[in-house]
């Protein structure tokens, strides 16, 4: 594969990161710069620079005279990250139950009809894709970029830690009960209770978390 000149480093960091997320890149594992540019056909100099973007993302963690490794999110993070995740997301839905428009709305209705008809197909993976595109649609609804710009870094590091909350017991359910109370605010133009609801729903998202390590845990040592 090679990689056009213009914005080198930027189309780098692009292609690295995805392969973070794709999970081709694992938590922990060494990023050998020399295999790097032979692999991408480049020089170190783009290479670096993508690195200290990648780096800046939280992404990969920079260990002197040692090099980079891709970021293993830990209990800890999730914990720091939640609260503060619930309380930006809370605001975006505080601000979109007072900018959205009927029309728009109504598209979200239709994001949640479709959230529904996945929950009872129990389509776990429809069902996370379309969660994703509600919660960026609140996001947009809000119109704030510096709402939208920081929780997009942290989103960044939780698709990092590659999460599976819906798999804990009766969480599907829930998750699919909190959505619809934040849309249900929504339309009422309950900016506070579209802010509590949103805040619920994350904060649930990491109760769910935990109890999915927990199994985990429990099932090695057993």
């Amino acid at each position: 594969m090679r990689l056009v000149p213009n914005s080198l480093h930027d189309e780098v960091a692009a292609t690295l990161r995805e392969q973070i997320f794709a999970g081709a890149l694992v938590p922990g594992s060494f990023l050998d710069e020399a295999a790097l540019c032979e692999r991408l056909s480049i020089s170190r100099t783009p290479l670096r620079e993508a690195l200290k973007v990648l780096t800046a993302e939280g992404l990969l963690r920079h260990e002197p005279r040692r090099g980079c490794f891709v970021r293993e999110v830990t209990e800890r993070d999730l914990d720091e990250i939640f609260p503060v995740i619930a309380l930006l997301e809370g605001r975006c839905a505080y601000e979109a139950a007072r900018n959205a428009s009927d029309a728009e709305l109504s598209e979200l209705d239709v994001l949640h009809e479709r959230l529904v008809r996945h929950a009872k197909a129990r389509r776990i993976n429809d069902y996370y894709a379309t969660n994703h595109l509600i919660h960026e649609a609140i996001i947009q609804l809000a119109d704030n970029k510096w709402l939208a710009q920081v929780i997009g870094d942290l989103r960044k590091i939780l698709k990092l830690a590659r999460l599976q909350q819906l798999h804990a017991p009766g969480r599907l359910e829930q998750s699919l009960s909190e959505h619809l109370a934040v849309f249900a605010a929504l339309k009422a133009r309950d900016s506070e209770g579209a802010d509590a609801a949103m805040r619920t729903h994350l904060t649930r998202q990491r109760e769910a978390l935990r109890e999915v390590a927990r199994q985990q845990k429990s099932r090695v040592m057993s």
